[in-house]
């Protein structure tokens, strides 16, 4: 991609439109765009998650594999939104779940299986983390809203429900990796 950008407004949306990289204009509340302005909004969280990750790596060792992990997955949300702003491009392919499930199956392993419901918290990483995992199922509903309407190619929606999958684990290694307890769901009493 050797497009540059030279100049940050062009006042061509100023009427409620936006361009895509087809050609097309459409309403800044058209399914494809919400789509894109989701995968945007998780793409800046997860940056948020990374740099804790970065300042907190020397503190709890264990933490840079996180990294590792989580931080290719920036690049291809950017690739995603690519694909949603250019119907014709794909730039994911299935090697890249592929790497997100073998993350998953190795973190479990380390974790071992949930026993109980567990709530976003314990530390402000942990939190974050499930931030971003609940803003790639926003992201995945928007993806799949407009999947209804203009049906998508490629693996994108699979990527994307993955990466919430890996998210949610990522929580909890945060939380092993940190030695914070998890916080488990507490059910209300029952009413008399």
């Amino acid at each position: 991609m050797g497009f540059r950008l030279s100049k940050i407004y062009t006042r061509t949306g100023d009427k409620g439109e936006t361009g895509l990289g087809d050609g097309r204009r459409v309403p800044k509340d058209h399914p494809r765009v919400e789509a894109i302005g989701e995968v945007d909004t998780l793409n800046s969280q997860l940056g948020l998650l990374l740099a804790g990750l970065a300042e907190q790596r020397l503190e709890h060792s264990g933490l840079q594999e996180l990294i590792d992990v989580l931080a290719p997955c920036q690049h291809r949300l950017f690739d995603l939104g690519g694909e949603l702003a250019m119907p014709a491009y794909k730039a994911l392919d299935i090697a890249e779940i592929e790497r997100l499930e073998a993350a998953i199956d190795t973190w479990n392993e380390e974790l071992g299986p949930l026993e109980n419901f567990i709530l976003p918290g314990g530390s402000a990483l942990i939190a974050q983390a499930h931030v971003c995992r609940s803003l790639a199922r926003s992201a995945e509903r928007r993806c799949q809203h407009l999947n209804a309407v203009e049906p998508l190619e490629g693996v994108g929606l699979a990527y994307i429900n993955r990466l919430s999958d890996l998210l949610f684990v990522a929580a909890r290694l945060i939380a092993r990796r940190q030695g914070v307890a998890e916080i488990l769901w507490q059910a209300a009493a029952k009413p008399e």
